[in-house]
């Protein structure tokens, strides 16, 4: 406890009251969007996805029609399903990437005319791109008199356009291109490095900073991995400004939590998420994913910084200023998924400059940007101990007891199916070949017949994912999709053809079945292993997909709703008649949008609508309460986090949509012109 003089409880109440008022009145509540634009990926360098246009609103939502769409089949050698993309909007102008090629296309932003397109056919270097297709966006860059967009291709390029022309910028790099394979201080293949990115690079000031990508999978090829090192350029030129290693070298901070000397011998720990700028700070914040490999940690013994760290550096110099990690010697695959989100707070009276982490493991961490320490307690408890050969986990992990989690932890017997007796009785039986219990549970060698596999929730795709949150600065509202399934985690003894790990990911095979292919390595699974269905439905029971609303000033839950309709495939299920079962919630990946009154959403998946159509919504809830006021109907899933702009008078919703057959479309929604004259 602190002791000093006693000062007049008035006084006290004043100073603090004027010193509130200042802090909000000094608080940028929504830089980027403020003028009806949206200038960056997350709407602004804090990655709020906020913004304060009402045009839209709970009386008129379900009036929104289409006010223009754009295919991008053409832009690439095949078409896409799987278009992840955010738009910008400047000065009356889209930017996206779109394309199996991962075009830029410039379009006019009241109706979605092409204005002019970019495209760079890499080759084999792009064919053998860790991270293909279409990406999830780009970023724009001004000086008030040049204007350009950066972008990072499949192939590890990253290019400056002219945002008027849409030719590369001569002076930047290499007529307009960085070779991002090179300068790297690693020796790495320009044809088949296994370094790419999906996210958009950031541009603040005249830095921009670039992350790296891996391959997605459990197998990797090799323990010594491409190291995902983070690097800052200049805007103008191009010319590397700093580079940060996120496996220390000899001699840097953190090389000694690397135990036998075994940072030389990894990989990996890039960042592919998104990241955010404070530029008052002059900081960065680097959320980094874990080390080569994601679910055996036996070559790579130590806590491993900075691994699954949220690090922050200089934006001008790549200098670490602090670091806090969030998950020591990882082996759940619990990459920190997305950007961390800053936020002004004012928790007990105190005035902080925050910033929210959502995460796949199902919290957010809010941390002190300034300095790295937690807002409220995060305790090091014990967990349990892996007994894989070879392996050693840390004894503790860090458990967030504020705010409370947003998606289930741990698989107990009650997070299983419960619609009937028969179905829980039959999930119990399966259930009793795997191991279950709380956060942090080991994976197992897999044997036959059992255990197969440690059962993890959240699973390996969260929880949260890249999709992150969006967050309210007038009310400090913070808003997160996530979802509830299970992921398995066995480990196999490598064959050392596939990987040089001693242990990958995979299921002990039935010696009675027949022999079963094994999956090349960085495939998406290792040995594939039964699905852990129920009769064809979800092991655990519902909600599968939330989103969550937090009041961060207290670090409280307000509300969560299920977000998607349920099913066709549980909703007329046999076993299922009779059973009244409430809205579900859809799984997928989905970012949300906040703007001065809605939380907007579409949904992952496809299902039939009410009116009968095979398609998904778009739904509006109100902000406050969770309560929907809306919904209006997409032919295909949202794939992309939704944005938002003002246009001649005008508010548009903008959002990606792709699946199963159909291909990737931006759909862009407004309301009809009577509406927006009663709505003004």
């Amino acid at each position: 406890m602190i002791r000093s003089r006693v000062v007049p409880l008035v006084v006290v109440t004043l100073v603090a009251a004027a010193s509130l008022a200042s802090f909000a009145q000094n608080r940028p509540f929504s830089p980027g969007t403020a003028n009806g634009e949206w200038k960056t990926y997350g709407g602004n360098l804090r990655n709020t996805r906020y913004a304060p246009l009402d045009q839209i609103n709970t009386d008129n939502f379900t009036k929104l029609e289409v006010a223009w769409r754009f295919k991008t089949d053409a832009l690439g050698p095949r078409p896409e399903f799987n278009f992840q993309g955010t738009p910008l909007m400047v000065g009356g102008r889209l930017y996206t990437t779109a394309g199996t090629r991962r075009a830029v296309v410039s379009l006019d932003a009241g109706t979605g005319e092409m204005l002019w397109m970019y495209s760079l056919n890499e080759g084999a270097r792009g064919d053998s791109a860790p991270r293909r297709l279409s990406g999830r966006g780009l970023s724009y860059w001004s000086d008030g008199r040049q204007e350009r967009i950066l972008y990072v291709t499949p192939g590890y390029q990253l290019i400056a356009l002219d945002a008027k022309t849409g030719r590369p910028v001569p002076t930047f790099g290499k007529n307009g291109i960085v070779d991002l394979k090179l300068e790297d201080d690693q020796d790495m293949d320009p044809v088949t490095g296994e370094i790419g990115l999906h996210a958009a690079p950031v541009v603040a000031g005249d830095t921009i900073i670039v992350g790296a990508a891996h391959l997605p999978g459990s197998i990797p090829r090799r323990r010594d991995n491409d190291n995902g090192y983070i690097r800052g350029f200049d805007v103008r030129t191009g010319k590397r400004l700093w580079i940060f290693h996120t496996i220390p070298m000899p001699g840097e901070p953190g090389y000694d939590t690397w135990e036998n000397n075994s940072a030389p011998t990894s990989g990996n720990a890039g960042v592919w998420a998104q990241m955010s700028v404070d530029e008052e700070l002059g900081l960065a914040y680097l959320p980094v994913e874990l080390p080569t490999g994601d679910y055996y940690g036996g070559h790579r013994p130590g806590n491993g910084l900075y691994g699954e760290s949220i690090v922050a550096v200089e934006l001008k110099t790549g200098k670490r200023r602090w670091h806090y990690q969030l998950v020591h010697h990882g082996i759940w695959d619990f990459d920190i998924p997305c950007a961390p989100i800053l936020v002004d707070l004012t928790v007990n009276g105190r005035m902080i400059k925050a910033l929210a982490q959502p995460t796949k493991q199902g919290w957010v961490y809010v941390l002190d940007r300034t300095n790295g320490q937690p807002v409220w307690p995060i305790e090091e408890r014990a967990v349990e101990q892996s007994t894989i050969p070879g392996e050693k986990t840390s004894p503790t992990q860090p458990f967030v007891t504020k705010p409370p989690a947003f998606a289930r932890q741990g698989v107990a017997v009650d997070d299983l199916i419960d619609f009937t007796p028969e179905l829980r009785a039959e999930a119990m039986k399966l259930v009793s070949r795997y191991r279950i219990g709380p956060l942090f549970t080991p994976p197992v060698v897999s044997t036959w017949p059992g255990p197969l596999a440690t059962l993890m929730m959240p699973s390996t795709t969260g929880g949260a994912n890249w999709q992150g949150g969006s967050f309210d600065p007038e009310t400090n509202h913070l808003y997160v999709y996530s979802t509830n399934q299970i992921s398995d985690l066995g480990l196999v003894e490598s064959d050392g053809k596939r990987s040089d790990m001693r242990y990958v990911r995979g299921t002990a095979p039935d010696p009675a079945a027949p022999p079963r292919p094994l999956p090349a390595a960085g495939a998406a699974g290792g040995e594939a292993a039964p699905p852990i269905l129920v009769q064809g439905l979800p092991l655990v029971k519902p909600p599968y997909a939330t989103i969550t609303a937090f009041d961060l000033n207290k670090g409280d839950l307000v509300w969560q709703v299920p977000h998607g309709e349920t099913p066709d495939n549980i909703r007329n299920h046999p076993a299922l008649k009779g059973v009244s079962i409430p809205r579900t919630g859809r799984i997928g990946r989905i970012g949300v949008l906040t703007t001065k009154t809605l939380l907007i959403a579409g949904e992952a998946g496809f299902f039939t609508t009410p009116s009968g159509q095979r398609g998904a919504m778009l739904r509006a809830y109100d902000k406050a309460t969770g309560h929907e006021v809306g919904a209006v109907y997409m032919p295909a899933p949202q794939t992309g986090s939704p944005m938002t702009y003002m246009l001649n008078g005008r508010q548009y919703i903008v959002v990606a949509i792709a699946g199963g057959n159909y291909s990737a479309e931006l759909l862009a929604f407004r309301l009809p012109q009577e509406a927006t004259t009663t709505s003004n």
